[in-house]
């Protein structure tokens, strides 16, 4: 259930930002298909790149998790 939220998360955030996969998976140093297996629940992203993504968003690790405060 975590692992959808996380990749929901990313998308929406990715979008706000309209950024393309491509685009994030450069920032990110990955290859786009695995950003997108992160989108759709395939696999989990690791902290190190969380915490990137976080940097990249400008929002906390909670806010992608989807926790609440």
């Amino acid at each position: 259930m975590i692992r959808n939220t996380i990749g929901r998360n990313i998308r929406v955030l990715r979008k706000q930002h309209n950024l393309t996969q491509e685009q994030l998976a450069q920032q990110l140093n990955m290859k786009r298909q695995t950003l997108s297996n992160y989108e759709i629940g395939k696999r989990v992203p690791d902290i190190y790149e969380l915490i990137t993504l976080a940097d990249i968003f400008d929002v906390t690790l909670d806010q992608i998790a989807g926790r609440k405060s």
